[in-house]
């Protein structure tokens, strides 16, 4: 088959879907990519195309699978809910009841729902740190852990681009005594056996593909106009070539290290879509995948330079992210991969790529397929 045309499936409601996912192609707009998409619990749209190399010498496979950056915490998200909903985990807690270390520098009363919602003034390490610090769990956790906030904890979102996944998986580690990766792999994606790994094992590397970064100077590090942006973006510098490194793939990055395809997005997410249900077998209450919903905090983010509105651990919509249905949930990673959680409808959309554009929570590609299938559902 043409690499401008998707292989997979299309529901005939959905094939306007199809279409958008092709026109994609056929542009340029993307290279490589992958659109999935369920509906009460089933896949009814999915899709892949194009090629898993800036070359095109390697075609995208329905077992591709890509680096999907802060698409990742969206799995972070869902690991944290589930705990919570067995009771293990209070978000309204202090983060220092479950570690101790924490409460140091004024932080004895920081929540987790403010790591959660990006609101806990910790969206960078004070420290100098080098890319190799993010693969040395212990000393990413135990510099943020010793250092003061940058601004009062809870008053003002503040985007933890890579700091999230190390203070929400680190708050996992302190409870269960296990990873935020394996606690994510033994209870969340082993059983519905889906292929997204927070910590890829090397006997998957043939079947990743190569991120092609955006256009030099275009990203959120060359736009930094504060010093709290200057911080996030380059203590230590976004790399993109690291993600074809088996150091980065194999770590936990639980906010910006996932690796996995459109399908495994779209079919974990079908839990928080079905009220907490996914392939027949029950992972959270539906009241544990609605806490997901309540608004933390709401305003101009001190990092994205934008309003955000935050829950626990998903963007809500609103704001700059008007979405057709108010129980919507979403995140997207940086380059344009994005995961939409829509409880009204009961369905879930997941768009991965390997040509990056210079946005940090999605782009319309992504947007426009979700666009598509509201249409076809007859949501707008």
């Amino acid at each position: 088959m043409a690499r401008d045309t998707a292989d997979g499936f299309a529901h005939d409601r959905f094939s306007p879907v199809r279409e958008a996912f092709d026109a994609n192609l056929a542009s340029g707009a993307d290279v490589g990519a992958a659109f999935c998409a369920t509906l009460e619990g089933e896949t009814v749209v999915d899709l892949w195309g194009g090629f898993a190399d800036e070359a095109r010498t390697r075609s995208w496979e329905q077992d591709t699978i890509v680096n999907v950056y802060s698409t990742t915490k969206t799995m972070t998200a869902l690991t944290a809910l589930l705990i919570a909903d067995r009771g293990e985990l209070d978000f309204d807690a202090p983060v220092a009841r479950y570690w101790p270390e924490f409460a140091a520098a004024g932080k004895e009363n920081v929540k987790v729902s403010h790591l959660m919602s990006h609101s806990a003034g910790l969206s960078g390490w004070k420290e100098p740190i080098t890319k190799d610090d993010l693969y040395d769990w212990d000393k990413a956790t135990s510099l943020l852990a010793a250092q003061a906030p940058y601004w009062e904890p809870g008053t003002a979102p503040g985007y933890h681009a890579m700091t999230q996944g190390y203070l929400v998986g680190e708050v996992v580690r302190r409870i269960t005594g296990k990873s935020l990766g394996t606690v994510f792999r033994e209870e969340i994606a082993g059983p519905l056996g889906a292929d997204f790994h927070i910590g890829l094992p090397a006997s998957e590397d043939a079947r990743v593909a190569d991120l092609i970064p955006p256009p030099p100077g275009s990203t959120i590090s060359d736009r930094a106009e504060s010093e709290l942006q200057a911080n996030m973006s380059n203590n230590p510098g976004i790399d993109v070539s690291e993600t074809r490194t088996r150091a980065w793939r194999g770590a936990e990055i639980p906010a910006a290290g996932g690796t996995g395809n459109a399908r495994s997005v779209a079919e974990i997410h079908a839990i928080l879509a079905n009220g907490g249900v996914a392939k027949g077998r029950r992972f959270l209450s539906e009241a544990g995948c609605r806490k997901a919903l309540e608004l933390q905090v709401e305003g101009q983010d001190l990092i994205l330079g934008m309003p955000a509105r935050f829950g626990l651990g998903f963007g809500l919509a609103g704001g700059v992210t008007p979405l057709p249905n108010p129980n919507t949930i979403f995140w997207g990673g940086y380059g344009g991969s994005i995961a939409i959680i829509d409880m009204d409808a009961r369905t879930s959309f997941a768009y991965v790529m390997n040509k990056m554009a210079p946005t940090t929570t999605g782009d319309m590609r992504g947007f426009g397929l979700a666009m598509a299938m509201w249409d076809a559902l007859g949501v707008i």
